[in-house]
């Protein structure tokens, strides 16, 4: 019967691998169809959206069997609720990713008032994040998982310089507003992100430690 459980459980590590590197894929996907106005960039952001729903639900749905099937210990437990919170916080990634993409549609036929050089490198800062946070829980990683958590601040320092920048071009020709205001929002998108990753990584310490604590704690 252990053996069986534990082999359910290690079904469940790969699909959050999956889903893991479909939120990857989208993350990327929606930041190259920013850069490079491409619309069928886009339209795989959509299609990624759907997987990603998809297997929020099959994840939901083994967790539940393995608790209500199975016995699992006190371990089990937190590993389980742990799965559940993290694909709540991917999932909202993926909605994330979608909204940049259809930000990005608006601008497909538009000149960017300025070169976009700390976007993509926001945009591969949470891709990081995710694919380490993923990596913490499925090797109960600590210490990667207090790294991702502090790796959120280069996000928030991005987002930061990404809207000191935008201001000073509505300050010099008060026509790039609107442009300025979409860019905003996508860099907002990406801190999101970074942020439900960091959420990720409090849980997966919580799943290794029992222990529940945000930084700020």
């Amino acid at each position: 019967m252990r053996n069986r459980f534990d082999a359910e459980l290690e079904n469940l590590n790969l699909e959050l691998i999956k889903m893991g590197s479909l939120i990857e894929t989208a993350i990327e996907t929606s930041a190259r169809a920013l850069i490079n106005r491409d619309l069928e960039l886009i339209k795989k952001v959509n299609e990624l959206e759907i997987e990603i729903d998809d297997m929020e639900k099959t994840i939901e749905s083994h967790c539940l069997k393995l608790l209500l099937q199975q016995q699992p210990v006190a371990s089990d437990l937190r590993v389980i609720s742990t799965a559940l919170k993290m694909i709540t916080d991917m999932e909202r990634i993926g909605d994330n990713a979608s909204d940049i993409a259809e930000i990005a549609e608006f601008m497909v036929d538009q000149e960017f008032i300025k070169d976009l050089i700390h976007i993509p490198q926001m945009a591969d800062a949470t891709i990081s994040m995710v694919k380490r946070r993923v990596d913490a829980f499925v090797n109960k990683d600590k210490e990667l998982a207090l790294k991702v958590c502090r790796d959120d601040d280069i996000v928030d320092d991005l987002f930061r310089v990404i809207k000191g920048e935008l201001i000073e071009k509505i300050r010099e020709k008060a026509e790039n507003g609107a442009q300025a205001i979409d860019l905003l929002m996508i860099a907002k998108y990406l801190e999101r992100i970074g942020d439900h990753a960091e959420n990720i990584a409090e849980w997966v310490i919580f799943s290794i430690t029992g222990e529940h604590k945000t930084r700020g704690e």
